[in-house]
């Protein structure tokens, strides 16, 4: 596929790599022709040096015969201009568009066809809000990621020592939980991939991630962990679009505080927010955390946009008795040095971002993508098609399906029942698949697996 990314920032660049590791024709533009030769000297990518949005530009980077632009600029109008363009002179087949401002994707009607003829709409700010408000909902959880609208999670949890399973075969997972049906999809141990089996034993630090329908979700962790007991107390560093859609979608079932550097800024959260309370000052000011009882508080969530702010003050508050602290982090060489540390959890926007975008770009029907360990594996909800004689996984056992090395499928959604997947689970037409990959390389062979052959037309 040929594919022109608008913009060669982290979430660019990142996507950029990720994409030509896959075999895609890509090409990069940015206006930093430093920024784009040091991207050359690693990554076998096409670079045009220009302003993105620019008829010419696009032109130079081969914008007449591209399947798709993804435009991931750090401006909003730079972004929508070029899509603009790509759909009026070059009718470029998709248009992906990184859109920040909440005005501009308050109207239907401005992004649609007739408008600024955007097909696919990405917020990085909303992704990452939703992100951290399911971790909010499942205390002790390190990754939640929903599929088939909700119905299935995957979870990542750490194993403790002292947990009902922690030191057994994973077999023995449904003598604990008879009448709960759950898989484990993978284990990473010590950074290192385990496929596993029913005799694959769980160790204590193991990160674990199992899927199950929604409403099994606890019982799973308990059986791995000591359950945390509900949130309550959730103070948030830095009110910026991130801060402030956090504060708006968890108020109503928290206790919240934000605190924000900016006086002006203050009164804009206040005026937005009902019942969270705003605070102006430094969330690095040891009296201000001590002041506004820091001990007492259940969740730190450090979210401005410097990285060294946030990981300084998560530190602090660790320090100061707040049981858990999240940091939201940036520069992706800083989220494997904290994690697990004093900070609980590193938050990557690019890494979720990228989950996002990579949705609209794989082959197949593939209608979920999902980013796990900061890009080191992947898991994807794809809907098998056609029939026995035209797919190659439908009327077909998963036991007889080719997987792929270092693939697992963990639950299949038919119609409203989920089912999670066993050796002796066959998929019909139209089920949808959860899968699991800790090699990224195969991802090409999975989309192959979910494409259906001639005759299914």
């Amino acid at each position: 596929m040929k594919i022109i990314i608008l913009g060669a920032n982290q979430v660019g660049s990142t996507l950029a790599e990720t994409l030509a590791n896959e075999a895609n024709d890509i090409t990069i533009v940015d206006s930093c022709p430093d920024r784009l030769r040091e991207l050359k000297d690693h990554i076998d990518i096409g670079v045009v040096p220009g302003h993105a949005s620019h008829p010419d530009v696009l032109e130079r980077a081969g914008g007449q015969d591209a399947d798709m632009i993804i435009a991931v600029t750090e401006s909003d109008e730079v972004n929508m201009v070029a899509c603009r363009v790509a759909h009026s002179l070059f009718h470029t087949p998709k248009k992906i568009c990184r859109i920040r401002a909440s005005s501009y994707l308050a109207s239907e009607k401005l992004l649609g066809k007739n408008g600024i003829a955007v097909d696919v709409v990405i917020s990085p700010e909303l992704i990452v809000s939703k992100a951290i408000s399911r971790l909010l909902r499942l205390p002790g959880s390190l990754q939640v990621l929903d599929f088939a609208e909700g119905k299935v999670q995957l979870v990542a949890v750490k194993a403790f020592y002292g947990g009902p399973l922690v030191g057994q075969e994973i077999r023995l997972l449904r003598q604990h939980m008879p009448s709960v049906d759950t898989r484990v999809a993978a284990i990473f141990r010590k950074d290192r991939p385990i496929i596993p089996e029913g005799s694959t034993v769980i160790e204590a630090d193991d990160e674990v991630f199992f899927v199950a329908a929604k409403k099994d979700i606890r019982a799973c962790m308990s059986e791995l962990r000591r359950m945390d007991k509900p949130y309550k107390r959730i103070m948030i560093a830095g009110g910026g679009n991130i801060g402030l859609r956090l504060a708006e979608s968890i108020e109503q079932h928290y206790q919240v505080k934000v605190i924000e550097r900016d006086a002006d800024r203050c009164k804009v959260l206040s005026e937005s927010l009902d019942r969270a309370i705003v605070l102006n000052g430094e969330a690095s000011q040891r009296e201000l955390l001590i002041e506004e009882n820091i001990a007492d508080t259940d969740v730190f969530l450090a979210l401005t946009n410097d990285d060294e702010a946030n990981i300084m003050s998560s530190l602090l508050a660790k320090r100061l008795g707040a049981k858990k602290v999240m940091a939201l982090i940036n520069n992706p060489a800083y989220v494997d040095l904290v994690q697990g540390g004093e900070i609980d959890i590193a938050i990557s926007p690019q890494q979720a971002t990228i989950g996002s975008l990579l949705t609209h770009v794989r082959r197949g029907d593939v209608v979920q993508v999902h980013s796990l360990r900061r890009g080191a594996a992947e898991a994807m909800e794809a809907i098998a098609h056609g029939d026995a004689g035209s797919s190659r996984v439908v009327g077909k056992a998963i036991e007889d399906i080719e997987l792929p090395q270092g693939t697992t499928i963990g639950a299949i959604v038919r119609g409203d029942e989920v089912l999670i997947a066993h050796d002796a689970t066959v998929i019909q037409s139209e089920d949808h698949v959860i899968l699991f990959l800790v090699d990224r390389k195969r991802i090409p062979e999975v989309e192959r697996l979910f494409q259906v052959g001639l005759s299914f037309f």
